[in-house]
């Protein structure tokens, strides 16, 4: 009997194209031999269609757009889940959610798997939720000791009772350039650099418009080097890789569109500088209580100082993208490493089915 995923994907967020872009990828590199496979996309207005089954070779299903011709009743489809792990609950369907930003990557839809009690692939409420949020993320890293930049963070309604106070902090405590985020999205989107007063309060009125929480972060003179994480209690590390952008930083389209980033893996790195980033990234996955992957991003500055950035719960998935590139010059191949993570979301459901939180 072959075992069963469902593949979730979309979704609402700003993200949206980048996780078609995971779910196409990881659809081709399934073995159908061993898996029954349903594509769950989730439109851009958060409608659930689920789509066919899929059993056929890879090749199949290379130009497929999932869920196009499925039902749109998110709670008949919930619904369904839930029905089918309670049929046979010695083997439930693990489920991949494939989805970046909110409502996906920040724990809601983990939540909603907790709740249906079903096993899925990557990290759960708690490391999702706070991964996703940069702030929280920031202030559990100082709690662990990692060193990282100064940073300023408000709301939107604090932006609109003192901005003048806000730019005032943001030029003493930072100085110039700074990095704007949003801080509750991912893949670079929403992001301005900043080099004066006016340029900020644009950047900030770019970033307001996809979070109600923004963060400045001072600009540093370093290279940006990433680290990938596979695991549950005790992570593996990879090689570390370097990110060289033609782009005065590394945007949105310099990840997805312009073609002009270089990654180098291996990176030429120092030998104590990557053995602080491999102690910073273990440190950050414990400190998160991250579980199945992780992506681990830090300034190597010109004076040989290790600064960690943040972490990457659901980082891309695609051939190209940093993190299976990672793994594959570790010596772990792109169809193994998602056999890991199956294997790993497995290996924490039992551990979860295996507490009594009945009380007698």
């Amino acid at each position: 009997m072959k075992n069963r995923i469902f593949l979730l994907y979309g979704g609402k967020s700003a993200e949206h194209e980048v996780s078609l872009s995971t779910a196409r990828a990881v659809t081709h590199a399934l073995d159908f031999d061993r898996y029954e496979v349903t594509p769950v996309f989730i439109t851009p207005e958060g409608e659930w269609r689920p789509g066919p089954l899929l059993e056929g070779p890879a090749g199949h299903v290379t130009d497929l757009m999932i869920g196009e011709n499925g039902t749109d009743a998110p709670a008949r489809l919930t619904d369904g889940i839930a029905a089918l792990a309670a049929q046979t609950p010695e083997a439930p369907p693990v489920v991949i959610p494939l989805l970046h930003g909110p409502n996906g990557e920040d724990g809601t839809v983990q939540g909603l798997l907790e709740v249906l009690d079903l096993p899925y692939v990557g990290n759960g409420v708690l490391a999702s939720a706070a991964g996703m949020d940069k702030v929280i993320m920031k202030q559990l890293f100082a709690q662990a000791g990692l060193n990282q930049v100064p940073y300023v963070h408000f709301i939107r309604s604090e932006w609109n009772k003192n901005r003048d106070g806000i730019l005032d902090e943001s030029e003493s405590r930072l100085g110039w350039p700074v990095f704007v985020k949003p801080a509750n999205l991912g893949s670079s989107v929403g992001i301005s650099k900043a080099s004066g007063r006016e340029s900020l309060i644009e950047a900030i009125e770019e970033a307001l418009r996809y979070d109600r929480k923004v963060i400045i972060e001072q600009g540093v003179d370093a290279r940006e080097i990433e680290m990938a994480l596979l695991g549950n209690d005790e992570p593996k590390c990879s090689v570390v890789g370097e990110i060289s952008s033609a782009s005065d930083f590394y945007d949105y389209e310099s990840k997805y569109m312009d073609g002009n980033t270089v990654l180098t893996i291996p990176a030429d790195v120092p030998e104590k500088a990557a053995e602080e980033m491999e102690r910073a990234a273990k440190a950050a996955f414990k400190v998160l209580d991250c579980s199945g992957l992780v992506r681990a991003d830090f300034f190597l500055t010109m004076e040989g100082d290790v600064l960690i950035n943040e972490v990457n719960t659901m980082p891309g998935f695609t051939p190209t993208s940093m993190f299976p590139l990672l793994w594959q010059n570790s010596g772990l191949p792109y169809p193994e490493l998602l056999e890991e993570l199956i294997r790993l979301a497995l290996e924490r459901y039992q551990e979860k089915q295996s507490l009594n939180t009945n009380k007698d």
